[in-house]
């Protein structure tokens, strides 16, 4: 399988801490890969790396066998890289389907000169409006669409987040814990959301997340984090029980 995303040997300080240390991962087209590992270990950093937030001291991230270590977060968005955040950062007053469709690439409409004349953009803001709806669909948000993002609940806020990457067709999507602090039944649906993305529109995950006992069953693939280091890699039931990663959660 092809590799989509890939860091060799990522290195990352802040003052005298350490936060990442040689991490290396490589993340295959179409796969759910899941980063894991207690508090402090390096995972959120490691996305901030890869999306642009922060330069690494040493190191190189990959993506569809491109170097994009020096390139600014807006340039790896246009690529076809997005994340989300694990408190979701949406405009609050809009509706569920205005925050969609503020996320749409390109917009005709957004040139001050085409924003005159309405043949210009109308066309492709029903097209907008119609991919808004399908991806509503698929995230079983459809009957919420008129309503503002302020009265959702916590598990619904996220998938309307989740929508707003997908409207701008990225290939890989970095998530940042999306069940935090969402109960169990909504946190199942969610992941199963992503699976379905990932047969439906081919999109490759990159997850952050501590609910082992949800996201295990969901992920194709685990590394488990140390004080900035990949420790062990493989598959879910693997990496879970390994010595090591025993031992990183329990203090050691």
């Amino acid at each position: 399988m092809a590799t989509a995303l890939e860091t060799d040997k990522v290195c990352k300080s802040f003052g005298g801490v350490v936060a990442l240390d040689e991490a290396s991962i490589a993340v295959d087209t179409s796969s759910v890969t899941m980063i894991i590992g207690p508090n402090g270990s390096g995972k959120t950093t490691l996305i901030n790396v890869i999306s642009g937030y922060y330069k690494p001291d040493r190191g190189r991230v990959m993506f569809n066998g491109n170097d994009i270590t020096s390139w600014p977060p807006h340039k790896i968005y246009r690529a076809g890289i997005v994340r989300t955040f694990q408190i979701p950062a949406l405009f609050q007053k809009l509706t569920v389907l205005e925050n969609l469709l503020v996320s749409a690439r390109s917009h005709p409409g957004e040139n001050p000169v085409n924003a005159l004349f309405k043949i210009k953009w109308v066309k492709k803001e029903e097209e907008l409006v119609d991919k808004a709806f399908k991806l509503l669909e698929l995230l079983n948000l459809s009957h919420l669409w008129n309503q503002p993002v302020s009265k959702l609940s916590g598990g619904q806020m996220k998938l309307v987040e989740l929508g707003r990457a997908l409207m701008s067709d990225p290939k890989v999507i970095l998530l940042d814990e999306p069940i935090a602090g969402i109960n169990p039944r909504l946190a199942h649906e969610i992941f199963e959301h992503i699976l379905n993305l990932r047969k439906e529109l081919n999109t490759t995950f990159l997850v952050v997340e501590h609910r082992l006992d949800v996201a295990l069953r969901y992920v194709d693939k685990v590394y488990a984090m140390h004080r900035g280091r990949i420790i062990v890699e493989g598959g879910p039931n693997e990496v879970v029980s390994h010595p090591k990663v025993i031992e990183s959660y329990l203090g050691g």
